[in-house]
């Protein structure tokens, strides 16, 4: 469960990025964040990482309070709280594999879990023949795909994804949100923000509309507004 409690986020001089957002999203939903950009999308997704704290209000992970996380806790909020972007940020020498292998050896996973791991969540993305190809010899769409599978190894409670079909064309962009299907399927809470209209339209999820960093609508079963 994600629950935001009356949650502000300012910047100087006078700049409101969130403005009292509150909200709950329940384990096992498929949740749209959209809104123009600038409207305190990107901010909300970095306080649910830990890489901003809000300026008022309150932010629990099922019950686990991180509005004032510290730097050490991060690395686990990270093992619940998994994160996919749209540009990769893949590691343009490592293969595949071993760019989904790095995250648990950061972690300081035994080479046993890893080799167990790594093929496991490469063929649930649909990896699993090009685990030894470099990023620059796969697609867009593969190189999203590798991305995902690097942060499905900790099993998370939460994916958010950040704009991720951004950088793909709308076959590329259509696959990656199927993925993104499954994962839920799988038990996986998902919340996609995008700029995307036509994806957020053919989802019929529940879609969250922020503006000018309020919340303007929640739709069990919405439609992109803006």
């Amino acid at each position: 469960m994600i629950r935001l409690d009356n949650v502000s986020k300012l910047y100087q001089p006078n700049i409101k990025a969130l403005d009292h957002v509150s909200l709950t999203i329940k384990p096992g939903e498929f949740v749209s964040l959209v809104g123009q950009s600038g409207t305190g999308k990107t901010t909300l997704v970095r306080c649910l990482i830990g890489e901003e704290k809000p300026s008022e209000g309150k932010i629990l992970i099922g019950d686990w309070d991180i509005t004032d996380i510290g730097k050490s806790e991060i690395p686990y909020l990270r093992r619940q709280v998994a994160v996919i972007f749209q540009d990769f940020k893949l590691l343009p020498k490592k293969t595949l594999a071993e760019n989904v292998a790095f995250a648990l050896e950061v972690a300081g996973k035994s080479g046993a879990k890893i080799k167990s791991v790594v093929p496991e969540v490469m063929k649930i993305v649909g990896l699993g023949s090009k685990m030894k190809r470099y990023p620059n010899q796969v697609s867009g769409g593969e190189q999203q795909r590798a991305a995902i599978a690097r942060a499905l190894v900790y099993q998370p409670k939460v994916l958010l994804a950040d704009e991720p079909t951004g950088n793909l064309d709308s076959i590329n962009a259509q696959e990656i949100i199927d993925l993104l299907l499954k994962i839920n399927e799988f038990g996986t809470t998902v919340l996609l923000v995008t700029h995307n209209r036509e994806i957020v339209n053919r989802l019929k999820r529940r879609v969250i509309t922020l503006h000018d960093g309020r919340l303007i609508s929640d739709q069990a079963v919405g439609k992109y507004i803006i």
